[in-house]
């Protein structure tokens, strides 16, 4: 009788979709991320799975907070050549477990959706903190979901409308320009990397790229970077020596960060020690330790964290479940 009243719930991506964009999910990450950085999430080493031909990567992610109802396991993909085949590159399933029983409460089919929604919030969460007052321009490198959502979601921490945008075919620049002067957004695009540079004082590196695309000399004084293509141990989107002489550097997992992203190409190059490292979570519960002047460098290095995958799946279980509560029979 106990097994007839386990019933798991299965949604779509529409439904999903549907229900995110009702909700402001940034305060359940922000209090995420410092339940991490106090230890109170149980988070094992990623599951990874690299292909070469073509090329793709499938990250595991899974994890509960202690004492919480709920543990979540996540499998997300991102195969960078599925244009060819008229797919997206990213997919994707979120499975929602009782903490208590182990029981299978729910199957999110999101197609990669909330992976993507948590991580432009965590870019978010990010520039709250660690941006520049006064944004002049947003400098992004990519064309593809991250080097949009990322720039969306910085609405609640800039007015900045004027975006300077990196890629390597000028099919995928015309198509991003297309698409975010259709959101209001003025777009200049570039193949050249100092162009994106010289103009921008927040930049975000949303690239799958295994060799820098930018170095120190580059940069304007106050610039702010938001690192998160390099999330694998073989990939890297800006010179080691960015990182060496960041004023304030953040991972989002100093843990994970030694092991893939931007700080472990710095770790491998010897040019920083681990002491140098802030994580986000301590960041958000002590805002003096981002920013502090106009004139520093700040980097953020996201290699992506099971918590947010946690907070970001009750959220939406949790609101589906009461909207269909309140349907009427």
């Amino acid at each position: 009788h106990y097994r007839e009243r386990i019933l798991t719930s299965v949604y779509y991506a529409a439904h999903i979709k549907e229900v995110v964009s009702t909700l402001d999910i940034a305060e359940q990450l922000e209090q995420g991320f410092i339940a991490y950085s106090n230890r109170r999430v149980v988070v094992p080493p990623v599951g990874e799975m690299v292909f070469e031909h073509p090329p793709g990567d499938t990250h595991i992610k899974y994890g509960f907070i202690k004492e919480d109802d709920y543990f979540v396991i996540k499998i997300a993909s991102g195969f960078y050549e599925n244009y060819k085949v008229n797919l997206p590159s990213c997919s994707g399933v979120v499975l929602l477990f009782s903490q208590k029983t182990g029981a299978l409460i729910s199957i999110l089919m999101d197609e990669g959706y909330l992976t993507n929604i948590r991580t432009a919030i965590a870019g978010q969460i990010v520039a709250k903190y660690m941006a520049p007052k006064n944004i002049r321009c947003i400098g992004v490198f990519g064309t593809g979901i991250q080097a949009r959502l990322q720039v969306e979601y910085l609405k609640t921490v800039t007015n900045c409308k004027k975006i300077v945008v990196w890629g390597r075919s000028k099919a995928s620049l015309a198509s991003y320009q297309a698409d975010m002067e259709a959101k209001g957004y003025c777009v200049d695009t570039t193949t050249e990397a100092d162009v994106v540079t010289r103009q921008s004082n927040i930049i975000i590196t949303a690239t799958p790229s295994v060799t820098p695309l930018i170095n120190i000399e580059q940069l304007l004084v106050g610039t702010h970077i938001t690192a998160l293509g390099a999330d694998t141990p073989d990939k890297q989107e800006i010179d080691e020596r960015i990182i060496q002489h960041a004023d304030v550097l953040v991972a989002d997992s100093i843990e994970q960060c030694l092991t893939r992203g931007e700080i472990h190409q710095a770790m491998k190059a010897g040019v920083i020690l681990k002491e140098n490292i802030l994580e986000l979570g301590h960041v958000i519960a002590d805002p003096t330790l981002g920013r502090k002047t106009e004139n520093q460098l700040t980097v953020a290095d996201l290699t992506g964290v099971a918590v947010q995958d946690i907070q970001i799946t009750k959220a939406v279980y949790h609101a589906i479940q009461n909207s269909l509560e309140t349907q009427p029979l």
